[in-house]
């Protein structure tokens, strides 16, 4: 179940819209759900890391406040299609400025730190002695061959 934070939001709209938006995989549903109509296993697929009882909460939580729509056909098995509603097409220029600005602020930064990222050590016995342990380097060095008496 939702935590609602106030009963009234007559205050801060903002936390109304947080109530029925936030959350770690809400909006992330509403951005996949943006580019069209897709099945439960469609949007697990999606969204990797989302658990089947978080995906299903979080869908039925959508649905209730009118953001999305869930359509069961009579089939067997049962097929199940989520689609955006006009409530929840409304948030897609928001969702859309969301995109953009993570890829703005949080990809190009991690794409800065890999660029600053030391480069890995050169060593005499490979291309690389990093991640190696002391036992593997001495063995990848060439053996000096014995003199034979």
């Amino acid at each position: 179940m939702r935590k609602q934070r106030h009963v009234e939001y007559d205050e801060c709209p903002i936390e109304g819209a947080m109530d029925i938006i936030g959350g770690k995989w809400k909006p992330s549903i509403l951005f996949r759900l943006a580019d069209g109509t897709k099945r439960f296993s469609e949007l697990q697929r999606l969204l990797k890391t989302i658990t089947q009882r978080t995906l299903t909460q979080q869908l039925r939580d959508l649905e209730r406040d009118r953001m999305i729509s869930r359509h069961v056909y009579a089939e067997v098995p049962p097929r199940v299609e989520y689609s955006l509603t006009e409530r929840g097409r409304s948030l897609e220029p928001v969702l859309a400025l969301l995109f953009r600005w993570g890829v703005d602020n949080v990809l190009a930064e991690k794409a800065t730190e890999a660029r600053q990222a030391p480069a890995p050590r050169r060593s005499a016995d490979g291309p690389t002695s990093v991640g190696r342990s002391a036992k593997s380097r001495a063995a990848a060095r060439p053996r000096a061959v014995k003199a034979e008496r």
